[in-house]
């Protein structure tokens, strides 16, 4: 490797894909890696049938990572297939995400009279406009805080709490005592992204899974002159007398760079645990129950209706979106881990999945970088939470740019260009 680059990108996962215009992601074994066998039972279908993402992550159809896709044009090699179902827990059952002050009067979520003042708080979202103070009622959500604004409406702690958690996806109640504004912005997003396909679900995901993903940022690179390496065995980064990074080492060649990129795996000494995620993977024969035959769904259960700390997300994708043989679905269980005990935390979202085929446990730890990246040239992301959606992961995900670049990506797009792809 004689060569010398600007930026090395080390590592597989979506953070340094879109950073760098590369992805790898390994074709997952799921049997081999959980049961140590790689003779999986036949009634679960042909092994390459399967496509199934470690850390699945629903994509909002107006939403940041959309826009970033698009802006970096790989759109042209994806094809993306509209969520049929976006779900709340609440009072124990399953209930769809009301988004528009319609919904809102239809939801069985709320009682005569909260409907109404749901509905008025709807509707006010709906006509906000940050730069029309006409629509602002006197209101300067710079200032009031969530908790304030809601405080208005005079809306009961279980409408808040699915507005809160399922609508804007905020995973802790933090934002109850920060401006209102970002909340508000985050109901606008889910309402238009939910109105751009007109179906169940704000969301997207690509067809065959996010897997896909790796071919068309391959492509990308290889169209901008762009140099990616697979299957490198442990690469070590290497610093100079300064301790700043000048390279990375694989297989005993060197190849000399001035920045490099990574997750926190390959600097565990730049960084710091910040608490762990548990995860359920299932196989099922089924949709999830009371997810009115959604084929590929989310369904957000917020910490207070389980008396937790961190909210839990199911997620549900199957066969119509390529990603497992016909008939069979795959669903995910994962949560902010508070104990150590992961299959008795997942619990109650488990117990929402209806019989399943076959269940897997993992954990994994979280960390988030502790270097100064002006000092060692290392730019390092943060580990991916417990989420089943891309809006917190693509924030990372900007902030890195800005810090290796010095520059904001300007991502006013066509949003067009990320079309959906009828139902089969």
């Amino acid at each position: 490797m004689d060569e010398e680059y600007d930026v090395i990108v080390l590592g597989t996962g979506l953070k340094e894909c879109i950073l760098s215009g590369l992805l790898s992601v390994d074709g997952l074994k799921l049997w081999k890696r959980f049961r140590g066998s790689d003779k999986p039972p036949a009634n679960l279908g042909p092994s390459r049938d399967y496509n199934v993402d470690m850390i699945p992550k629903f994509m909002m159809a107006n939403g940041t990572l959309v826009r970033t896709l698009i802006h970096t044009d790989v759109t042209k090699y994806l094809s993306f297939k509209a969520v049929d179902g976006s779900y709340v827990f609440n009072k124990g059952k399953i209930h769809k995400v009301p988004a528009t002050d319609m919904e809102a009067l239809r939801s069985p979520l709320m009682g005569l009279f909260e409907k109404r003042r749901a509905r008025k708080f709807f509707i006010y979202v709906q006509d906000y406009d940050e730069n029309n103070p006409t629509t602002h009622e006197g209101l300067d959500l710079t200032r009031v805080t969530t908790k304030e604004l809601i405080s208005k409406y005079g809306l009961d702690d279980n409408t808040i709490d699915f507005i809160g958690h399922a609508l804007a996806l905020h995973r802790d109640d933090r934002y109850l005592y920060e401006p209102a504004l970002d909340t508000v912005k985050r109901m606008k997003l889910y309402a238009e992204s939910l109105a751009r396909f007109q179906g169940g679900s704000p969301y997207i995901y690509p067809l065959y899974g996010l897997g896909e993903l790796p071919q068309a940022f391959a492509r990308l690179s290889a169209v901008y002159g762009g140099t990616y390496m697979l299957n490198k065995p442990e690469c070590k980064v290497e610093f100079d007398l300064e301790g700043k990074a000048c390279g990375v080492t694989s297989d005993g060649e060197t190849a000399r760079c001035k920045k490099v990129v990574c997750d926190p795996s390959y600097l565990p000494n730049k960084v710091r645990k910040v608490g762990k995620v548990a995860r359920a993977i299932a196989i099922m024969s089924h949709p999830i129950p009371n997810t009115d035959e959604s084929h590929s769904a989310q369904v957000i259960l917020p910490q207070k209706q389980l008396g937790r700390k961190s909210d839990m997300y199911l997620f549900c994708c199957s066969y119509s979106h390529n990603v497992a043989p016909k008939g069979k679905f795959i669903a995910f269980v994962s949560t902010e881990a508070e104990t150590d005990r992961p299959e008795l935390e997942l619990k109650p979202g488990i117990n929402l999945l209806g019989p399943v085929d076959e269940l897997f446990f993992e954990t994994y730890d979280r960390s988030e970088p502790v270097n100064e990246p002006s000092l060692d040239n290392c730019f390092i992301s943060t580990s991916y939470d417990a989420s089943t959606h891309f809006e917190s992961t693509v924030m990372d995900v900007l902030s890195m740019y800005t810090i290796i670049t010095g520059k904001s990506l300007d991502l006013s797009v066509d949003l067009s260009a990320a079309s959906a792809a009828e139902e089969y």
